[in-house]
């Protein structure tokens, strides 16, 4: 049996050695976690900064581009046989649209003159109704009238041509820049081939970093010993342009080349060339940076970038290594031997023949003159179009969007109101022996309340204060006519010849104090005809009607034509101690010449967007808000005005068939000159004062009237004709007795009256044998011859 209690017998283990890591083991386990936590921070950071690029590139780039300034433009011109113009003042229109001499006609915007006649190939441009496009025309002459009109392709005779509007101003963003977006299947190939010759020959092949190309310009710079090619991507030059500062910085680079394979990651080659066409910096005009080929083709060369020869075409492609370096204006010969440069890089490139080069390479730069194009060439004007504008646009849209705003100015009439104003306001100087006078005037077309033209002062070019718009002045006698035609609107109480009081008169006025009028004369002229006491502007015979009718129907008249301010009813209202600024006094006399319609004043046609869509037009509105009637009546002692009364003395200038209307305003002590008058074509309203609201010197009529008249001298051409209401007669009246005569009787003169206002007794010439006889005698003739 074995035996249990034995004691085992214990095998001995082989224990293994404790090894410790050595130092530098232990340092990387215990860096080993911190180091992959910060591995994967820096990985994180790095992709969300990509992110933060990526998103900042497409962004951009997907959205809206740029911001594009809005273009205003005048009335265009439109060319018909018969219109009173010559060849000189077509020429300077030509120039205001920057037009261009060429015997050849090589592209549009071109013109030549030829033995009295005008070749002439017009501009493709898209107005609010249509596109019109390129036409080639002979415009003849027959001394100060256009003869006919040619379509030389079609050879035929054309009834009518409407020529591209003048550019008056834009509305440009903060940062003042400008372009002209071109799409690349309407850029020249030469164009293209010269980007790529000189700035990124490997642009199709690399992925927006090139290191072959920063070799070769490395190396083409070391053995021109010169800067003649540069190593950026037209890609990077894009991203530096469109979306980083100029700051040179590590930091800026290495963004720039994140964003340039970013940007060939996402967009096609052919979009990232296009927006660098349209980006590009290529010269400045005043305060407003040229951007892009499209418009630097105008700049320079004043003709569009499609069809640009290929000498030009290298010129533009030379500024873009320096636009200011290179100028082609400022330092021709190195911009020409840069020019040289780029053709000769094209023909190494295979781009251009042997032939193409050395003809390319004699050509002149034929660089157009400088002229430098002003954000607002008639800064009032467009003043009233923006105020006008953000009644409905914001501010954003108005300098960013693009948009085409189609003006109804007219720019002969208005250089024509410029050179009035500033000629005869120094010669009132000169004549009157004052100083610092100003004037501010507002000209329309009398049968639609157009703008035409608008002078916010003397200096046409000032920016500063626009006295048209804001300048609030009372406006003296110019209220009258609105007291008469008040009062003619009772006819079975006031007609033209109804006898009135131009005596004294004394009347309550506000704070109970007593107020006595006097004519400007002081003299009274006893009692005297209705259309006599208008016409000669009789101060005491005006507040007896207006007291007579009331206070507060001639303001409701105010309103009728399109007052809205605030009108104190005062008496002395009657005489004009009412503030109102050209502008109003405008809207007024256009309601009185428009035979009592009102019409709104308007300096805007429409407003078309970049891509040629109609977002407004502004129609002609007109409504019946006067007695037509009592404006009728009106009117015609307004003509009277001008014939006999204080207006006269512009009959001195102007040719009597003419046949104006209008009213002189001069306010106490000659602080404000007045005249409100219109032709057949023309409404114009002008105010001759001083800033400081000193004397002036001058009457309406030897102040304001001056200035009208000099201006309708050189624009007006219709006569105007009063379109006698169904509701009125005209009747032959004795005016020593006020009785009924016929044109038979010695000095009888015919008048308006509303049907059955007139007199109906005979004056005694009527029934007297003499001209009874006369008259058998004259129906006899009137029978039988």
């Amino acid at each position: 049996m074995a035996e249990t209690n034995k004691p085992r017998k214990r095998v001995a283990r082989k224990v293994k050695p404790v090894v410790k890591p050595s130092l530098s083991k232990r340092a990387w386990n215990g860096l080993k976690k911190p180091l992959l936590i910060f591995l994967a921070a820096v990985v994180f950071v790095l992709v969300c900064y990509i992110g933060y690029l990526d998103y900042t590139v497409r962004k951009q780039f997907e959205g809206k581009r740029w911001s594009i300034p809005a273009r205003v433009y005048a009335s265009p011109v439109e060319l018909y046989a018969g219109l009173q113009m010559d060849i000189k003042q077509l020429l300077a229109l030509l120039q205001k649209m920057h037009y261009r001499a060429d015997r050849k006609l090589s592209s549009p915007a071109t013109y030549n003159e030829k033995s009295g006649h005008i070749s002439l190939k017009t501009r493709q441009f898209k107005f609010a109704d249509k596109e019109q496009l390129t036409q080639h025309i002979r415009i003849a002459f027959s001394g100060s009238e256009i003869r006919s009109i040619i379509d030389v392709q079609a050879s035929k005779e054309l009834s009518i041509v409407r020529l591209d509007p003048v550019q008056i101003g834009s509305f440009y963003p903060a940062h003042k820049e400008d372009r002209v977006l071109v799409k690349l299947e309407d850029v020249p190939q030469t164009l293209i081939q010269g980007l790529l010759a000189t700035e990124d020959r490997d642009f199709y092949q690399h992925f927006g970093i090139s290191f072959k190309g920063i070799a070769r310009a490395m190396w083409a710079n070391l053995r021109a010993g010169g800067l003649v090619q540069g190593g950026s991507t037209i890609t990077q030059q894009l991203v530096k342009n469109f979306y980083l500062t100029s700051e040179r910085s590590l930091i800026r680079k290495i963004n720039e080349a994140f964003m340039a394979l970013i940007l060939e990651f996402r967009y096609s080659k052919n979009e990232i060339l296009e927006a660098y066409l349209n980006e590009v910096y290529l010269g400045q005009d005043g305060a407003h940076a040229i951007h892009g080929f499209g418009l630097a083709s105008e700049f320079y060369f004043s003709r569009p970038l499609k069809g640009l020869p290929l000498h030009q075409v290298s010129a533009l492609v030379a500024l873009v290594r320096g636009p200011s370096y290179y100028d082609l204006r400022r330092q021709p010969e190195r911009a020409l031997q840069r020019r040289n440069l780029v053709l000769k890089e094209m023909f190494a490139h295979g781009d251009i023949t042997t032939k193409q080069l050395n003809q390319a390479k004699q050509e002149a730069l034929k660089v157009e003159p400088f002229a430098h194009r002003p954000a607002n060439r008639y800064p009032a004007f467009i003043d009233l179009v923006r105020h006008q504008l953000t009644q409905e646009y914001n501010e954003t849209d108005l300098t960013s969007e693009g948009l085409n705003i189609f003006t109804t100015l007219d720019t002969n009439v208005q250089e024509a109101l410029d050179n009035s104003l500033s000629q005869e306001l120094n010669k009132l100087e000169k004549r009157k022996r004052s100083k610092d006078l100003e004037a501010a005037a507002i000209v329309t077309r009398r049968d639609s309340g157009e703008i035409v033209a608008l002078a916010g002062g003397r200096d046409s070019q000032g920016a500063g204060f626009n006295r048209a718009l804001n300048a609030v002045r009372p406006i003296g006698s110019l209220i009258k006519p609105i007291v008469y035609l008040t009062a003619l609107a009772y006819p079975e109480k006031y007609t033209l010849i109804t006898p009135v009081s131009d005596t004294a008169i004394e009347v309550k006025a506000e704070k109970g104090n007593l107020w006595k009028p006097s004519n400007y004369d002081r003299i009274e002229h006893g009692i005297v005809p209705l259309h006599e006491a208008l016409a000669h502007s009789y101060n005491l015979a005006t507040v007896r009607i207006g007291m007579d009718i009331g206070v507060a129907r001639v303001a409701k008249t105010l309103r009728e034509t399109g007052v809205t301010r605030q009108i104190n009813l005062f008496p002395s209202m009657l005489l004009g101690a009412l503030p109102l600024t050209p502008f109003e006094v405008t809207q007024m006399y256009q309601t009185l010449a428009g035979d009592g319609f009102a019409m709104p004043l308007r300096s805007i046609n429409s407003v078309v967007a970049q891509d040629g869509t109609l977002l407004q037009r502004y129609p002609y509105v007109i409504r019946q808000e006067l007695d037509p009637a009592a404006t009728y009546l009106t009117n015609t002692v307004l003509q009277e005005v001008m014939r006999q009364g204080t207006g006269s003395s512009a009959y001195q200038v102007l040719p009597r068939s003419l046949q104006v209307a209008g009213k002189t305003g001069t306010t106490n002590d000659l602080k404000d000159s007045w005249f409100a008058g219109y032709t057949g074509d023309y409404l114009a309203v002008v105010w001759v004062g001083r800033d400081d609201n000193k004397p002036t010197g001058v009457t309406g009529a030897s102040g304001a009237l001056k200035l009208w008249t000099a201006l309708m001298q050189q624009v007006a051409t219709q006569p105007v004709f009063l379109a006698m209401p169904d509701s009125v007669e005209s009747l032959w009246i004795a005016p020593e007795t006020g009785l009924l005569a016929n044109e038979l009787c010695e000095g009888a003169v015919t008048y308006a009256f509303v049907r059955g206002s007139g007199p109906t007794d005979n004056a005694v010439c009527v029934d007297s044998p003499i001209n009874k006889t006369k008259m058998w005698i004259n129906d006899f003739i009137k029978e039988n011859f």
